[in-house]
């Protein structure tokens, strides 16, 4: 942990808004409209996948995988700014697809960095200063859903951080030397983390700054908020939620993407005759 405390009033607001909330219950709560800042990191260069062009480029369906997650927050009501983090030379890509955003929601650039906490730090700095909540999303994560986003979002808003994970399947053991067990860790304990990750920008502001001073290297963004003693939420996500990092990962992301789109025209047709019923019958005077 590190040495140097959190801020006492942001412990305070932290536990205020969650006392004032049961601590988990959020049902009766919702971020405004426009409140929170994304920052899609599209920075990486994709060894694993052996591919010509970084992982998060390759078509999936079609479509650029980075672009699945630009549209959906995009499409977010939560959402007022996304934040890209990328080389210039791949920018085209998300810029096909600005015709599909809504009007109001702007679109930020970032450079990216050496290291994963680099790439996230340079994209904050370029989030808008009334913003509640940033939610850090990995691009080749392209399955992620509005409603797990959206949890994330609230959670992250009335904890201080919250990511999105899922319980750990597999049984766990700790190695030591020469492949040997040395003890099975308590799966009932275990979580996957994903993405998004939604933290109060203040916080993660200030988390850099203790990560710059003490030269630490954190694993990912809710680490740092850890590293400062404060509380962290797990969002139960969805095992569909897979990062595209090796080719076979694009066979399952296929399969999974084909089952969400057949899902979404399922509830679309359902929706279509009730929204008829709902059209009051025109009266006819003649």
């Amino acid at each position: 942990m590190l040495s140097t405390a959190a801020p006492q009033q942001q412990r305070a607001a932290v536990a205020a808004r969650a006392s004032a909330t049961g601590n988990n219950n959020t049902e009766q709560l919702s971020l405004s409209d426009g409140s929170v800042s994304v920052v899609l990191l599209a920075g990486g260069v994709g060894k694993r996948m052996g591919a010509s062009i970084p992982k998060q480029y390759l078509e999936l369906k079609g479509q650029a995988i980075a672009t699945y997650s630009l549209l959906m927050f995009g499409a977010m009501r939560e959402v007022g700014e996304v934040v890209i983090v990328c080389d210039p030379s791949w920018r085209y890509i998300f810029e096909e697809h600005f015709g599909k955003l809504p009007q109001g929601l702007q679109v930020k650039w970032a450079l990216p960095g050496a290291e994963r906490q680099d790439s996230v730090f340079n994209g904050l700095q370029q989030i808008s200063a009334g913003a509640a909540i940033v939610a850090v999303h990995d691009s080749a994560r392209p399955l992620v859903t509005a409603a797990d986003a959206s949890q994330c979002m609230l959670d992250g808003y009335v904890v201080g951080a919250a990511v999105l994970g899922v319980p750990v399947k597999p049984t766990i053991k700790e190695v030591g030397e020469n492949n040997m067990v040395e003890k099975t860790l308590n799966r009932a304990k275990l979580w996957e983390v994903q993405t998004p990750q939604c933290i109060r920008p203040e916080l993660l502001q200030e988390g850099f700054r203790l990560v710059k001073e003490k030269d630490l290297e954190v694993t990912d963004d809710v680490s740092i908020i850890e590293a400062m003693g404060l509380p962290v939420k797990i969002t139960k996500g969805a095992y569909t939620n897979i990062k595209v990092t090796t080719p076979d990962d694009m066979s399952v992301a296929e399969k999974f993407l084909q089952e969400q789109q057949q899902q979404q025209q399922q509830q679309q047709q359902k929706q279509q005759p009730a929204a008829a019923a709902a059209v009051p019958e025109v009266q006819r005077t003649w």
